[in-house]
This record gives C-alpha cells, structure tokens and sequence, in this order.
C-alpha cells in the first residue's frame, strides 16, 4: 500500500463526526474506523465463485493418508 492516512480528515470524521473523545479514537483500528465511518471504499465480500477460483489456483495437496 502506497498511500497514506489522510489524518486530518481521519481526525475530524472521528472526533467531530461521530463525537469520539481522543482515547478511545486512537484506540481504534484502521478497519474499525472505516466501518463506523461508513466508507465508500471497502471492497465487497468474496462470493463462492471467487472462493472457487482460489481453491482451483491453489488446491490442498495431502502429503500422505493421514492428511484427510
């Protein structure tokens, strides 16, 4: 990952819009500050067929019997 945290917007949708005091905002997560946010941005959960996919690309290999 590239980017940055854009702290000041970080800070001022934390303490000013969902009215969290410092502590318990800097306790928070990346992800758990998204999520109460309500980013936009958050990738949408994988469904079976991407599931699938990676179970094709990448199969279990049972090294003797007793791996079933």
């Amino acid at each position: 990952m590239s980017e940055g945290f854009d702290w000041p917007a970080l800070m001022r949708g934390g303490l000013h819009g969902l009215g969290l005091t410092p502590d318990v905002f800097w306790s928070l997560t990346p992800a758990e500050l998204r999520l109460m946010l309500g980013s936009e941005t958050s990738k949408a959960p994988m469904l079976s067929a991407g599931l699938e996919a990676l179970m094709a690309a990448y199969p279990d290999i049972k090294k003797d019997k007793n791996d079933e």
